[in-house]
């Protein structure tokens, strides 16, 4: 049993430390950095627990280890999520200049929350009480089925988004033609998006500037607004290339009252400003990068005889030595043909695991039949100990991933982002907070379409059957609501929803953004930045150094092109290509100017 658990933790544990390096901003404080990290060792130790649990169960071996390391998990994941993170997070987010009033803000703002929560919570205690008068499984027993239920409720709907998406989205991706128009759409949107970050930036810096110009030596609140002052400093340090422009003042953005709270107001929505501009151009830089690195894998593929089959990149140097020649053809053969090849066996493969979820899933409720391909696995392999615990770890974990990845597609959205090395304090807790919430109800739907002839595992004894916890929801519950996910992934992978939200043009922004949005054609504006971009590369620059007065002029000309400006689009788009490259325009630069001048009629 352990030797599953002791090669795996390990590694766990360096995948945390891993990503939390590779995610985190610098700025993120040690003890930050120490609770995420800690929050996702204790979910994913969860998930690791659940294929041990299993072979344990089968062999009918003695679970007092698997009861203690699944106890540990759980309550420290239960505790970070619902009282510690919250905490923290409110701690972080406020812009107070002292430790108690920043603690102060923080348990204000989730006591708010929590009593909002509670209230609903009573009514439901009150419901339970006349619904189930003999209801024995205590406080404790009552807020892991509330918690539960919550998590697989919505992680249900959540899971199915990503059965759906990341099989199709990885198949999608590896044409190159779709990728390149989804590219083109990144760049454009993103490069926007970075113009009104730097401009909302620029007018905190300025508002902060002018605040302490007007402000006395002798003021009172000067203490406060030096430490301000001290932020604008060591921002300018660490960027000295940032150059803030005139900003977009309103005329409310200097209306500040002389005291402590709107000083800490001040402080707040100049570090959310920075924040955000340097996420965006982090996502900027990342897509510029991509789609870059796509064009000269399309130029090599094109060239590839020409140039007898080596790598030419335009990013870096030509390599040197007597291993180059070798090194440019794997290259070569690694980007140019290897890649896309796997790119579609992986999701094909994907897309099949997702249809045999979706069919265990769906056989839950005729008790007699099994049609779960993992439960007909895992029994098949009899009492082989790691290849139980591996036929449960792959789909289990996999799960997760479908989950986590709908999740981070509604924080993109609304609350929280997590971009390279540029994810802030409270993104990083709110991420954490998401992952410990959905770990234990993740498993318990696992574990229900894995039948093992009656026997039950630990983690089922200490999650407790939801039909008796909360009857409420009524018997045959765990049976029921996979059905409902069956459902709605099918609606999903058919754009049913699409279609609706299309319908109903005003709800767009209430859907998920998905490949399917970015891929009606080349964006002219993308395609020129991206030019651009490669032209200020080889002259030596940085990718967005000069970005932001180029998007600055297609924010302010976007809902310009109508019919008269878009043959200006298509010449401006011809000409930028045709000097780049010498006269030379690519192939699917035909389809972009075909497409424009179509949308022109």
């Amino acid at each position: 049993m352990w030797v599953f658990y002791l090669i795996s933790l390990p590694l766990t544990l360096g995948m945390v430390s891993v990503t939390l390096k590779y995610f985190a901003s610098p700025d993120v404080p040690r003890y930050v950095l120490f609770t995420v990290g800690y929050a996702w060792f204790c979910s994913l130790s969860i998930i690791i627990l659940v294929p041990a649990d299993i072979w344990t169960t089968i062999i009918g071996h003695d679970k007092g280890g698997i009861a203690f390391f699944w106890s540990w998990s759980y309550w420290s994941t239960f505790a970070l999520t619902w009282a510690v993170v919250p905490t923290i997070q409110g701690y972080e987010d406020a812009g107070d200049f002292t430790l108690k009033e920043k603690l102060r803000t923080s348990i204000h703002g989730n006591l708010v929350f929590y009593l909002s929560v509670g209230f609903i919570g009573l009514f439901g205690l009150i419901l339970l009480i006349i619904m189930h008068k003999n209801w024995s499984g205590g406080v404790v027993g009552l807020a892991m089925a509330c918690s539960n239920t919550f998590g697989l409720v919505t992680g249900a709907f959540l899971l199915g988004f990503g059965l759906s998406e990341i099989p199709k989205s990885i198949w999608k991706n590896a044409d190159w033609s779709n990728r390149q128009k989804v590219l083109s759409h990144r760049v454009a949107k993103m490069a926007v998006k970075l113009d009104d970050a730097h401009q909302e930036l620029s007018n905190a810096i300025v508002i902060a500037q002018a605040t302490s110009n007007q402000m006395s030596k002798r003021d009172p609140l000067r203490p406060y607004m030096d430490v301000i002052d001290n932020m604008l400093v060591e921002m300018f340090r660490q960027d000295p290339g940032f150059k803030p422009s005139g900003g977009r003042l309103g005329e409310n953005d200097m209306d500040y009252d002389a005291d402590e709270k709107s000083m800490a107001t001040l402080r707040r929505q100049l570090r959310i400003a920075r924040e955000e501009y340097y996420r965006y151009r982090s996502e900027y830089m990342t897509y510029v990068t991509e789609a870059l690195e796509l064009e000269d894998t399309i130029k090599n593929y094109e060239r590839g005889s020409s140039t007898e089959w080596k790598y030419i990149s335009s990013f870096r140097p030509s390599r040197t030595g007597t291993l180059a020649p070798i090194l440019d053809t794997m290259e070569w053969v690694w980007r140019c043909v290897l890649r896309k090849q796997l790119e579609k066996f992986l999701a094909i493969i994907l897309g099949c695991m997702s249809a045999a979820i979706l069919l265990a899933e769906a056989t839950l409720l005729p008790s007699g039949v099994d049609l779960s391909l993992f439960s007909i696995l895992i029994k098949a392999v009899g009492e082989q100990e790691m290849l139980v615990q591996v036929t449960a770890f792959v789909p289990l974990m996999y799960m997760c991933i479908c989950t986590y990845y709908s999740l981070f597609k509604i924080g993109m959205l609304m609350f929280y982002s997590l971009t390279p090395r540029q994810t802030s304090s409270v993104s990083l807790l709110m991420i954490c907070s998401m992952v410990a919430r959905y770990a234990p109800p993740i498993s318990y739907n696992f574990l229900n379409f894995i039948r093992l002839d009656g026997k039950k595992t630990t983690f089922e004894k200490r999650m407790g059957n939801i039909d008796d916890a909360v009857p409420f929801f009524g018997k045959g519950f765990n049976k029921i609501y996979p059905l409902i996910m069956v459902v709605y992934t099918l609606l999903v992978a058919s754009n049913f929803f699409d279609r609706v939200f299309n319908f109903f043009g005003s709800w767009k922004r209430f859907r998920f953004q998905n490949e399917a949005d970015d891929m009606d054609g080349f964006d002219p504006s993308g395609i020129i930045i991206l030019q651009k971009e490669r032209s200020w590369l080889e002259q030596g620059s940085n990718v967005g150094e000069h970005v932001i007065p180029l998007a600055r002029n297609f924010n302010n000309m976007s809902i310009e092109i109508d019919s008269e400006s878009m043959p200006g689009v298509c010449s401006l788009a011809f000409a930028t290509f045709s000097k780049e490259r010498n006269g030379s325009v690519p192939g699917f630069l035909n389809d972009i100017l075909t497409n424009l001048r179509q949308n022109t009629i």
